[in-house]
């Protein structure tokens, strides 16, 4: 591990990137379900094994699993149908699983997969395109946040609108509503502007500035504006803690996720604080971690935290296919 300072800085935020999911997820995944008032009386310290879903130290959930799936597909190039493909074979235990099991996926996670193979089985390609139209109010969990980050290596660069119909198209297969899409926006949004080379601050206002120009030329609804008005009209920051929450809905992940990332200065921090919220705590620590691990790279991770991680070499080995694939 004492190569990781001489690895080129793209290809280290890379590095960071998903192995900063993998690490927040298994990092969380112990504590699942544990109330904040439970987490402040015995806070996260260290990565644990076995907790909530009885699970060895290292084991991550769908979150990780998920979001390497996208990964592997995005290998092939942008395809709908290949991700679909790979999220059923997760679900039925063949793909991406930590120890070969689904042990936790979101009811709306479930449904949805059930439907992709439905879509898929029956040859009506083209309904995976209409997901998107048929959005419920409660499609908006965090599950597509969660495994949304591989999705920046192939929209970087492209026009808003042209990133946003990807995003709405991928986060669709889970989550179809228009919320869930743009929390994923705006996650991605920052995290381009950090693979860029921005500092944190500057991302953050950037994305900001962005986000607002897109609602403007694209007309996006101002009921659904609102619900960002923490993160986009005013700084995330001007939250208290104690108004902070790590549910399973998008909102609360991402408003969690980006406080945390502005307010702490290390991986470990940033990961750690989320946990400690208690309720979501795979999630919250995945998205957060992600976010993290660009912008820190691989050696802001803690190394034993790294080497306890179940398939480290497996995602390591994906990792380099994607360096080769969109860095050169």
């Amino acid at each position: 591990m004492k190569e990781q300072s001489n690895i080129p800085t793209g290809i280290n935020k890379m590095y960071g990137a998903l192995f900063g999911i993998a690490v927040g997820d298994a990092l969380g995944v112990p504590f699942e379900f544990r109330s904040k008032e439970e987490m402040l009386k015995n806070p996260a310290t260290d990565m644990i094994g076995f907790g909530s879903h009885n699970q060895p130290i290292g084991t991550w959930s769908d979150d990780t699993s998920l979001s390497l799936c996208l990964a592997e597909s995005l290998l092939k190039g942008y395809d709908i149908v290949d991700v679909s493909k790979k999220f059923i074979a997760w679900k039925e235990g063949k793909l991406w699983t930590a120890r070969g099991e689904v042990f936790d996926i979101g009811i709306t996670t479930a449904q949805s997969i059930r439907e992709l193979k439905r879509i898929i089985e029956s040859g009506q390609i083209a309904e995976l395109n209409a997901l998107k139209y048929l959005a419920r109010e409660q499609d908006n969990g965090n599950g597509s946040l969660m495994r949304i980050l591989p999705l920046l290596f192939e929209i970087k660069g492209l026009s808003a609108s042209e990133q946003f119909e990807k995003i709405w198209e991928i986060s669709a297969l889970t989550h179809k509503h228009i919320r869930a899409a743009m929390a994923c926006f705006i996650y991605l949004k920052l995290a381009e502007l950090i693979l860029l080379g921005l500092a944190k601050e500057q991302a953050y206002t950037e994305m900001r500035n962005q986000v607002s120009k897109f609602w403007a030329d694209s007309n996006f609804p101002e009921f659904e504006t609102i619900h960002f008005n923490s993160t986009i009209l005013h700084d995330i920051r001007s939250k208290s803690h104690s108004e902070l929450r790590s549910s399973g809905y998008v909102i609360d992940s991402l408003e969690s996720s980006l406080w945390f990332f502005m307010e702490k200065d290390n991986y470990r921090d940033i990961v750690l604080s989320i946990v400690n919220l208690g309720e979501d705590t795979d999630t919250g620590a995945a998205i957060a971690g992600g976010l993290a691990g660009l912008y820190y790279g691989l050696e802001s991770i803690p190394e034993d935290w790294l080497l306890k991680l179940a398939h480290y070499g497996d995602i390591k080995l994906l990792i380099e296919k994607i360096a080769k694939r969109y860095l050169g």
